[in-house]
């Protein structure tokens, strides 16, 4: 293009929290800024992040840690200069909605995490104006793009499973409670009225993985619990833990597939990763992590007999055999943001849109009436 800028200046908001500084600002961003931007006809762009948030002196020091130049706790200030090419939020989802509406009335690119609004009413109203827009708006699904979920989508494309059957999956780990040991999640996940719970939080994932791995899924059922009642806060107080810390699911997918996930705070692991999904298929079966991926083809699938009776001599896990990575799988964030960029460069929609980011919004909501109403419930098509 010959309007291709020579430098993205990118408006982070939420950069103080964990999940966006860390995977957003150091592992994506800074690392695009050292590197540069490569487009497909070999030029590079320059991005260049300016952060935003509502605590200036933690905004202050993140700035001359990593040498950022630029620092406001003034957002509409920053959205409205002409410089600033794009607005990025990675704030709690209640603060998303109408920062990106003023995003987008600003003229910006809008790349941003999920979920994207806290009822599907207004994650569909977010859809439609940023459908209505000319700007380039995104939403991070950065699972798909991790090396182990890259390794089973290549399996599937290539048509290793055959027929396909069914995933499991299973998600989750201890978050102490904070009595005795400090919890390592912020305490307004375990708070209803905050936003917390982990159906909100995970299953919009797990819409998207579902969706870009095996197809649409068409009904739900899940059981959402509070397994934990009492929790303390970051200020050593105990509070009443209102949301869910572990939920059920069970999901009909397109082409009578049928997945069933189980997402948790609240148990301890064994496995060899925090998140792990196995696809079985009349053809052959796969477990993928976030990294690692193997394969069980029918040709080498064992006949085990049950016996009781007797102690298990087959060595299971030895007869799988590892996927090859057989390409560049970078960090899974940092590789979504090249490709929103790239978008973003290009004036070009990205193919993870807010209408994808409204379906997991809207898996997230009926997963918890599911369970409310103790119900399998289909999962209609939202039209924009």
């Amino acid at each position: 293009m010959s309007d291709t800028p020579k430098t993205l200046r990118i408006a982070m908001n939420g950069v103080t929290g964990r999940m966006g500084y860390r995977q957003h600002l150091v592992r994506s961003v800074l690392a695009l800024r050292e590197e540069g931007l490569t487009l497909p006809d070999g030029s590079s762009v320059q991005v260049e992040p300016v952060l935003l948030g509502r605590d200036g002196e933690k905004l202050s020091r993140l700035a001359a840690r990593h040498d950022v130049p630029e620092w406001s706790t003034d957002v509409d200030a920053v959205l409205a200069d002409d410089t600033v090419d794009v607005y990025f939020d990675a704030q709690v989802t209640s603060r998303r909605a109408p920062a990106v509406r003023a995003a987008l009335a600003a003229g910006k690119h809008v790349y941003m995490e999920k979920p994207t609004a806290e009822t599907l009413e207004e994650a569909v109203a977010l859809a439609r104006l940023a459908a209505s827009s000319d700007r380039t708006v995104g939403v991070v699904h950065d699972k798909l793009y991790l090396p182990g979920l890259v390794k089973l989508r290549r399996l599937v494309d290539e048509g290793f499973f055959g027929r396909i059957l069914s995933l499991r999956g299973e998600f989750g780990y201890w978050v102490f409670d904070g009595e005795h040991q400090r919890a390592q999640r912020p305490s307004w996940n375990y708070r209803a009225e905050d936003g917390g719970g982990i159906t909100v939080d995970m299953f919009c994932h797990w819409n998207y993985v579902l969706e870009g791995i095996l197809g649409r899924v068409e009904a739900v059922s899940a059981r959402t619990v509070t397994h934990l009642p009492q929790r303390w806060d970051e200020q050593d107080r105990p509070y009443d833990a209102t949301a869910d810390d572990a939920a059920y699911g069970t999901f009909d997918v397109e082409g009578g597939v049928v997945a069933q996930i189980n997402s948790s705070w609240t148990v301890r692991v064994r496995r060899d990763e925090l998140v792990e999904f196995q696809v079985d298929g009349t053809h052959g079966s796969a477990v993928a992590g976030l990294r690692s991926c193997v394969v069980q083809p029918a040709s080498a699938t064992p006949k085990p007999v049950w016996n009781p009776d007797l102690p298990v001599a087959e060595p299971f896990r030895e007869q799988w055999l590892p996927v090859p990575d057989n390409d560049d799988l970078d960090n899974g964030f940092k590789l979504q943001w090249a490709e929103f960029l790239r978008d973003v460069v290009a004036r070009r929609p990205h193919r993870y849109d807010l209408l994808s980011a409204a379906r997991g919004v809207q898996l997230a909501e009926l997963g918890l009436r599911s369970s409310a109403e103790g119900r399998r419930l289909a999962v209609p098509e939202i039209a924009l």
